[in-house]
Order: C-alpha cells, then sequence, then structure tokens
C-alpha cells in the first residue's frame, strides 16, 4: 500500500507540475508584453505569489488529516514548485552582474527576498485567521 501511496503522489505533483510552469510561462509572458525586458516582472511575480501562497497553505494545510499529503503534493510541491524559480531570480542576478548593473542585481535580489519573506509571513498569518479550529 505504501508504495501505491507513493505513486498516487508523484502523479499530483506531476500534474500540480505542469499548470504551476504554464501558469509562470503565461505570466511570465504577460508581464513582458506589459512591462518590458528591463526588469524581470516575470520571475518576481510568481516568486512572490507562491512565497504567499506557501506560507498560506502551509498553515493551512496542517492538521487537515491524511487528504493534506496529497493537497502538499499537488499544490506545494507540484503547483508552486513549478510556478516559482530560485533558479531564473540567480541566473537574471547575474546577468545584471555581467551587465555592469550590479546595483540592480544587489536591489533585485533585496527586494526579492525581503519581499518574499513578508509575503510567506503574510500568507501564514491569513491561513491562521481563516482555519477552522482543531478538534
Amino acid at each position: 500500500m505504501q508504495a501505491w501511496v507513493w505513486w498516487q503522489q508523484l502523479l499530483l505533483v506531476m500534474a500540480g507540475g505542469a499548470l504551476g510552469a504554464a501558469a509562470r510561462y503565461w505570466l511570465g509572458g504577460v508581464l513582458l508584453r506589459q512591462l518590458g525586458s528591463g526588469f524581470p516582472w516575470g520571475t518576481f511575480a510568481v516568486n512572490m505569489i507562491g512565497s504567499l501562497a506557501v506560507g498560506f497553505l502551509a498553515i493551512w494545510l496542517e492538521g487537515r488529516g491524511p487528504s493534506a499529503l496529497y493537497w502538499r503534493a499537488f499544490l506545494i510541491v507540484g503547483v508552486l514548485g513549478a510556478l516559482t524559480t530560485y533558479s531564473a531570480l540567480m541566473v537574471e542576478c547575474l546577468l545584471f552582474a555581467r551587465t555592469d548593473r550590479h546595483g540592480a542585481a544587489l536591489g533585485y535580489l533585496a527586494i526579492t527576498l525581503f519581499a518574499g519573506l513578508l509575503l510567506v509571513w503574510l500568507g501564514a498569518r491569513l491561513a491562521d485567521m481563516v482555519r477552522a479550529p482543531a478538534w
């Protein structure tokens, strides 16, 4: 039975990953067309959305019973894992630094880390507010 549970979770991670990757691609394209290429708005936006969502979901799913394992696999590991992208953040900082935009690289990194931490905290507080009391 244990192997079956693992395979079910793997399939949920894969399905969520496909949705998260598609959402990242779509939002990145929209923001590129709307705001231009002077700043990596797409990566910034998905990382901030993901920070808020993972903070919320990590707390909201606590104590939800066995089904929470499946929701974590689908939403946190799958959807948010594919939606957010630390590797793209790092390569964009490298590209800024290689074009003598060191200030932009440091600013982008600082804003992303600060805002991400703030949003993960905010997501957790929101989940505390809406979470039903444990029985």
